[in-house]
C-alpha cells in the first residue's frame, strides 16, 4: 500500500495580541479534507507531536499543531528526560485556560480559511498536558471530535483562574473520547470515575476507554512508557471516531 504524500509547513496565526506558531501537515491534492488541532504535551510541538500531526495528516486530514507555550518559550520544544519534565511543567503552571482556547480557536478559524478544508467542524486530538487541555476544547462549538489522552488534573486543577475542566463538562458541544492507562501514576482511579460521572450526567456523547497495564504515556514511542499494543488500539479508535464524526 503506497503512503499518501503529505505536505509540512509551519505557519503563524493571529491569537489576541500575539502571532501563534502552528505545525501544519496536509495530504497533497484539492480536498476536501477535514481538519483536526493537535494538541502537545508538555514536552512542545516536538518530534513526536509533529509526528502524530502528519499520521493524522496521512489519514486524509488537514492537522495542525498550535505552540501552545508559545507565551511563556517561544520556540520551545524538548525530550523525555527528567529535567525536561521539571522544564514543561513550569511551563504548564504559567498556562491560562482562556488564552489557550483563544489559540485552539485562532487555529479552528486558519483551517477554515484553507481551500482544501471542508465547512464544518473540526476534530482535536490532545495527549498528557494536551489531553486535559483537549477536554477543555470540547466545549467550543466548533470542535465535533475530540481525542483526550491521558489528561491529568481535569476534576481538578485549573489553567489560571477560572473554574476547573470538569465543571465546564455541560458545555461539550461534541463527541468525547478519553483514553486512560490503569497504572498512570498521574491520574487516579477516582478521577477517571469522576469524569465518567460528569460526562453520563451531563448526557455528553462519550466513550472512555481504559488500558490494563498502561501508564502515562503509553501513546508516545519516545518515552519508556509507551505501550504498543495500547497504543494501537487507541489509535484505531480515534480514526474511527473522526471517520464516523467528520465524515
Amino acid at each position: 500500500m503506497t503512503t499518501p504524500t503529505i505536505e509540512t509547513r509551519t505557519i503563524e496565526v493571529k491569537s489576541d495580541d500575539m502571532t501563534l506558531p502552528v505545525y501544519v501537515a496536509m495530504p497533497d491534492g484539492d480536498g476536501p479534507f477535514g481538519a483536526v488541532v493537535v494538541l502537545q504535551e508538555i514536552f512542545g510541538v516536538n518530534s513526536h507531536i509533529r509526528d502524530v500531526t502528519e499520521r493524522i495528516a496521512r489519514e486524509g486530514y488537514v492537522a495542525l499543531a498550535p505552540a501552545l507555550y508559545h507565551r511563556q518559550a517561544p520556540g520551545f520544544e524538548t525530550g523525555y528526560m527528567p529535567e525536561d519534565i521539571q522544564v514543561g511543567r513550569q511551563y504548564k503552571v504559567q498556562t491560562k485556560a482562556d488564552e489557550l482556547l483563544s489559540d485552539i480557536q485562532a487555529t479552528i478559524n486558519y483551517s477554515k480559511t484553507l481551500p482544501q478544508v471542508k465547512d464544518g467542524g473540526v476534530g482535536c486530538i490532545g495527549f498528557c498536558f494536551g489531553g486535559h487541555v483537549a477536554y477543555l476544547a470540547a466545549t467550543l462549538r466548533d470542535t465535533d471530535a475530540i481525542a483526550s489522552f491521558y489528561g491529568a488534573g481535569i476534576p481538578d486543577t485549573a489553567f489560571g483562574p477560572g473554574p476547573v475542566a470538569l465543571d465546564r463538562t455541560p458545555h461539550i458541544t461534541g463527541t468525547l473520547y478519553c483514553f486512560f492507562g490503569s497504572e498512570d501514576g498521574s491520574i487516579p482511579a477516582e478521577a477517571v470515575e469522576q469524569i465518567r460521572s460528569a460526562l453520563q450526567a451531563a448526557n455528553i456523547d462519550h466513550e472512555i476507554f481504559e488500558y490494563e497495564g498502561a501508564a502515562h504515556g503509553f501513546f508516545c514511542d519516545r518515552r519508556g512508557s509507551y505501550n504498543p499494543d495500547a497504543a494501537a488500539d487507541a489509535w484505531e479508535k480515534v480514526k474511527a471516531l473522526f471517520a464516523e464524526t467528520m465524515g
